[in-house]
């Protein structure tokens, strides 16, 4: 049904470029003999194609654009006329004899063109009588059309100053008359497309000879006096509304040129902007009520005049605002308007005063206030826009008043109080882009953390925007490497990314993707790491109010936030680790103080699945404790660290590694006595032999030889020790050997032995009295046996680890020296 619609238009419109094309050669025929009569005639035949009502306002162009070329020769035809002396004034009232009014009115324009140009006559009365004139066509599209050409011919020929056409009886201000009242009648007829069902009732029109005779029908026809004289049915069905807004929607820029006409006149300066053209335009915007037409003219105020002329006249332009229709998108008008004005300031210092001179910011405010009381049902969408739009202002323009900018949150948070959690999504969105302006424009969460209505606004997010916004704050101090120094500013900024901190309102974490998580807990957790202060008081503060947030995590979030917290404890106690543990009183940040800290937050860990992490931290914390000759304190963690291997630790794999850890560790252990070193290393060893894989026991009992041997501590060299661990080492992978063969049948790979060998032959160059060449020789040789035996697996990888120990061997010999002596009775 639309595809047959469409090929009617096209027919049609052929149909009348046809006629049109046929009457325009017959024209020119007549132009090209001189003959006007003829010319007039075909001219006229040529325009009434144009009186169709069958085609839409852009097929409608098309016919309208080819009789605008043809009235261009026209008119040059007229002003030959003219200088060959043909009077203007007998022109001007010959072409007022066409038969039908639309053929007329566009001859009278284009003669009246020439009429002007000739200066015969004052351009005002020109101008004048053609704008009333033109008041005889009343059919919207073809009345818009007219009174485009209207605008089109005239505007080169308006008495601006400067202009040839100014003069005594001709001023500037004729000239802005004459285009407001083509404005206002476009704009009426424009707004009446909206309330017409068809065209046949203007079909009586071109049966009225002058404007005078069809008043009473203009009355009829307008749309706020139809019901008062009860004309009914000129609304038209409601499936045709869709219809007629894509309609005007493609005449609008008819309507909006005048208002640029106006904008290009150089005699509009600011007082006559402000006194005449401003309050003359918005008038009728107003006054149309029509929620289309007062979108796109509003639009077209704040779009093609100057900035400087909205920051003089904005009192006059935002008290129009709140008397538009409540369903005008207010808020992208406004929004706009805003952008212009931050761009004008932005585009030079010397026009800020004007900004504050005119109280630009309290304008705009009390004018949004206006507007959201007046549409109480502009959705929350539209709100949040407009105070986006005004504090991007705000930051644009007064960028130091951050008291301007807390108004503004305020205010919307006022807003938002009455609607509780917002779920609209564009909404959220919008929040999202109004919290990250500040970030954004400050570079500097500090500085954004004293707008007091900032994490009240963060209350309306839901609980998975709310991550976002904490995210992106994050994200901000990361890019700019804040520095959040101190403890109440912590506070504040914990406040604000509780949503990745915590659950919020019952939010279970397995609802969440287990990258996002874990992405969302590692930001956190870098945030942690980059709260630094050098004052050990102020830090411990910091850490106290991290500590106190992040414990309301979870536990499945805890193994990512304690350990950036415990290492950010760990790197003040290196701060303040000297002679004098407690150079600040009694009373001060002490390492045993924040040790007692860390232990207690340690513990947290207990009831989360992540037993190897609070191990791996009570190692750290020794070490840290040893460093600060903290004996008790050191003996504590390992104490603490033991208990976690024997109560939590089950599985082999993770016990292999927790016990490499503890004897790694306890190697570099110098804070300790005798009783409490042989104590941890009795219970190191204990647990190596008790190891569920025999190779695990193996590996770790002959790590257990370094704690007997410290090179660098006399007092912690026991060779007796080293050689029974390593002989106690021998002896499991022998046996490791011997299950190998019972099971398989066969002896397994030597890769134990050849280890054992380089521990021998390490603490043999470390010159332990109780590691002998004749030692080191069997060895070799039991290995060597073993590699010859037809039950032995081969081990490619343990056969080449060998033939390198061996060569190491021989290099020794070479270097010649003492150590090329010692390693000489060697036979490798």
């Amino acid at each position: 049904m639309i595809t047959d619609g469409v090929e009617d238009e096209d027919k049609w419109l052929a149909a009348g470029n046809a006629g049109l094309q046929q009457n325009a050669f017959y024209m020119h025929r007549a132009l090209d003999s001189n003959n006007l009569r003829d010319a007039l005639k075909y001219s006229a035949q040529m325009l009434s194609e144009l009186r169709t009502s069958k085609l839409s306002p852009q097929k409608y162009y098309q016919l309208y654009m080819r009789a605008f070329d043809e009235l261009r020769k026209l008119e040059m035809f007229f002003k030959e006329e003219a200088r060959r002396g043909c009077s203007i004034i007998d022109l001007y009232e010959l072409v007022q004899h066409a038969g039908n009014i639309l053929p007329r009115l566009y001859l009278l324009c284009t003669v009246g063109s020439v009429y002007i140009k000739s200066k015969e006559a004052p351009a005002k009365d020109v101008l004048k009588d053609l704008v009333e004139m033109c008041r005889g066509i009343q059919h919207p599209v073809r009345g818009l059309f007219l009174r485009s050409y209207l605008s089109q011919v005239s505007r080169d020929k308006l008495p601006d100053i400067g202009s040839e056409y100014e003069g005594d009886a001709d001023t500037v201000n004729d000239a802005v008359e004459f285009v407001l009242q083509n404005f206002t009648e476009m704009n009426k007829l424009w707004v009446r497309m909206q309330h017409q069902v068809g065209l046949n009732i203007y079909g009586l029109l071109p049966a009225l000879m002058c404007y005078n005779a069809c008043e009473s029908f203009i009355l009829l026809a307008d749309p706020e006096l139809r019901l008062a004289v009860g004309v009914s049915g000129l609304q038209g069905p409601a499936r045709e509304k869709d219809k007629r807004e894509k309609e005007r929607s493609e005449l609008r820029d008819l309507v909006g040129k005048n208002l640029h006409v106006l904008s290009q006149i150089e005699g509009v300066d600011l007082d006559m902007y402000k006194e005449t053209v401003l309050p003359r335009v918005l008038e009728q915007v107003v006054n149309c009520k029509d929620e289309i037409a007062q979108y796109y003219l509003m639009d077209c105020i704040i779009q093609v005049f100057p900035d400087e002329y909205h920051l003089q006249t904005l009192e006059i332009l935002l008290d129009a605002f709140p008397q538009l229709q409540p369903s005008v998108d207010i808020k992208t008008v406004l929004a706009r308007l805003m952008e212009r004005l931050s761009n004008y300031a932005a585009s030079s210092a010397e026009v800020l005063p004007e900004f504050l001179q005119v109280e630009a910011f309290a304008k705009l405010n009390n004018a949004i206030g206006k507007v959201i009381e007046a549409q109480v049902d502009m959705p929350v969408f539209g709100a949040v826009t407009l105070y986006s739009s005004l504090l991007t202002f705000i930051l644009h323009v007064h960028p130091e008043r951050l008291d301007y900018a807390d108004q503004v949150l305020g205010a919307c948070v006022k807003k938002l109080s009455s609607d509780g959690r917002i779920e609209d999504s564009k909404a959220t969105k919008q929040i999202v882009a109004l919290l990250s302006a500040p970030l954004e424009k400050y570079n500097d969460i500090v500085t954004v953390l004293k707008l007091s209505n900032y994490p009240r606004m963060m209350e309306y997010l839901d609980n998975e925007t709310n991550k976002v916004m904490a995210t992106v704050i994050i994200q901000s101090i990361m890019k700019n490497n804040t520095q959040v120094s101190t403890a109440d500013k912590v506070e504040s900024l914990f406040e604000l990314i509780k949503g990745l901190i915590k659950d919020l309102d019952g939010t279970l974490h397995d609802e969440i993707d287990e990258d996002d998580f874990k992405e969302e807990q590692n930001s956190v957790a870098r945030l942690i790491q980059m709260l630094h202060n050098d004052d050990p008081e102020e830090m411990f503060k910091v850490i106290c109010t991290v500590r106190k947030h992040i414990l309301t995590g979870g536990p499945k979030r805890l193994p990512f936030t304690i350990p950036p917290l415990v290492f950010s404890s760990l790197k003040l106690v290196r701060q303040l680790q000297g002679p004098d543990e407690n150079p600040f009183g009694e009373e001060s940040t002490t390492p045993k103080k924040i040790f007692q800290h860390l232990n207690q937050t340690i513990e947290t860990l207990y009831g989360v699945p992540s037993p190897e992490l609070a191990l791996r931290l009570y190692l750290q914390c020794a070490e840290a404790a040893n460093d600060c000759d903290l004996e008790p304190v050191a003996y504590e963690f390992f104490t603490q660290a033991y208990i976690l291997y024997e109560e939590e630790i089950s599985d082999s794999r993770a016990q292999v590694t927790a016990i490499h850890l503890i004897i790694g560790t306890l190697q570099r252990m110098h804070v300790f006595g005798v009783e409490n070193r042989d104590t941890l290393t009795h219970k190191a060893t204990g647990y190596s032999a008790k190891l569920l894989k025999k190779p695990d026991q193996c590996r770790a009992v002959y790590a257990c030889s370094h704690l007997f041997w410290v090179d660098d501590q006399d007092n912690m060299k026991d060779g007796e020790r080293v050689l029974l661990c390593l002989k106690r080492a021998l002896r499991i992978a022998n046996a490791a050997q011997q299950m190998s063969n019972a099971a398989r049948g066969s002896t397994g790979s030597v890769a134990l032995f050849v280890e054992i060998l380089n521990k021998y032959l390490y603490f043999f160059e470390k010159g332990n009295p109780q590691i002998t060449v004749a030692t080191i020789q069997s060895l070799i040789e039991l290995i060597t046996t073993e590699m010859q035996s037809d039950s032995n697996t081969p081990d490619p990888a343990a056969d080449a680890f060998l033939a390198s120990t061996l060569r190491y061997i021989q290099f020794q010999k070479q270097k010649g020296g003492a150590v090329g002596e010692k390693y000489e009775p060697i036979k490798a």
